[in-house]
């Protein structure tokens, strides 16, 4: 089927707003964080506005397919402006969005939106935003860079806020597949911080985004015509705090906000920033993610699960402080659903 058909999205607005936003935050250098900070808390949107849909019938890979097109029909007018000639490219080029499309946005996108398909939203996200521990791990054991002692505290600190989260101290029984989703799109999630310190490219951190969009659109669509992956959708209305709205709200919410605007201004905060604070800064899309899915819907986070969510923070943050500086003028871009 296809997705993007039903979907009609003024694109001279959409993308005139973006452009003047990003030329207003680009004016003061404190405006930086205000551009994280928007970034998070839009990224924080998907896994909540999605689940109704995934409910009310829609596969994840539709979902995934949808929020795509419309994120590449905001970002791709920005990208052709501002990337290199092709003549110009290389396999570094080409490998990089070969990543960027069908693992980091793809595969990390259609993995969280199946755990969220299987479980509550709060734990499958903050399973995904553990992937700062899989990148320590990656480093020390890919190429030996053992990581201090207060690196291995906030390990600790961490683990024990995700068990607290999962409800692991309660005996609450969670849903398996759902985990092994969570965890994969945790993988996802390491492997674009991974490659968004990558310097061998002369692709700009949007156009980089931009036509991984375009390639991450090819690998399912052709999944989906091919019968490899399911791609359901609905025309039913959804459900937010009992109030129905109709199925194309959510799509857009995601296309356009979770999607183009977060991606143009994390590259925005990226740049200001710089790649280690940017993707520090990242992490409240933790928290955004909880503060939605108490907004949006009935499963609001218990009192342990706020705490194992400030343990996580603590973990992590603790890990970002004593993470190596990467060499890299060409900054991180944050985690998204």
């Amino acid at each position: 089927m296809e997705i993007g058909s039903k979907i009609h999205c003024p694109q001279g607005l959409s993308t005139g707003v973006l452009a003047i936003g990003a030329a207003v935050l680009s004016r003061h250098p404190a405006t930086g964080y205000l551009a994280a900070v928007s970034s998070a808390v839009t990224f924080g949107l998907s896994g909540p506005v999605a689940q109704p849909l995934l409910l009310s019938g829609w596969s994840p890979a539709a979902v995934v397919l949808a929020r795509i097109v419309l994120g590449t029909t905001i970002t791709l007018p920005f990208a052709l402006r501002i990337a290199p000639p092709l003549r110009t490219w290389t396999w570094q080029e080409v490998r990089a969005i070969l990543v960027y499309g069908a693992v980091a946005i793809a595969g990390t996108q259609f993995c969280s939106y199946s755990a969220v398909a299987r479980m509550e939203v709060a734990p499958a996200l903050l399973i995904q935003y553990s992937a700062p521990i899989a990148i320590l791990a990656w480093l020390w054991f890919r190429h030996g860079h053992r990581p201090p002692p207060l690196a291995l505290g906030g390990c600790l600190v961490a683990f024990a806020g995700l068990a607290m989260v999962l409800g692991l101290f309660s005996g609450v029984q969670l849903d398996r597949v759902g985990v092994i989703w969570a965890s994969l799109g945790m993988v996802g999630t390491a492997i674009y911080f991974l490659e968004s310190s990558n310097t061998r490219t002369s692709l700009p951190p949007l156009a980089l985004v931009s036509f991984g969009l375009v390639l991450s659109f090819v690998v399912l669509g052709g999944a989906g015509l091919v019968g490899a992956v399911p791609l359901e959708a609905s025309t039913s209305s959804v459900t937010y705090l009992g109030t129905e709205v109709a199925y194309w709200v959510p799509l857009v919410t995601l296309g356009i906000l979770a999607s183009g605007f977060a991606y143009v201004t994390g590259v925005v905060a990226a740049r200001r920033l710089g790649a280690r604070t940017a993707s520090f800064v990242a992490l409240l899309e933790v928290v955004s993610s909880l503060a939605w899915v108490t907004v949006l819907s009935s499963q609001g986070p218990t009192t342990p699960q706020w705490a194992g969510c400030t343990l996580i923070l603590a973990g992590i943050i603790l890990i970002k402080l004593v993470e190596p500086v990467v060499a890299a003028e060409e900054p991180a871009l944050g985690p998204h659903s």
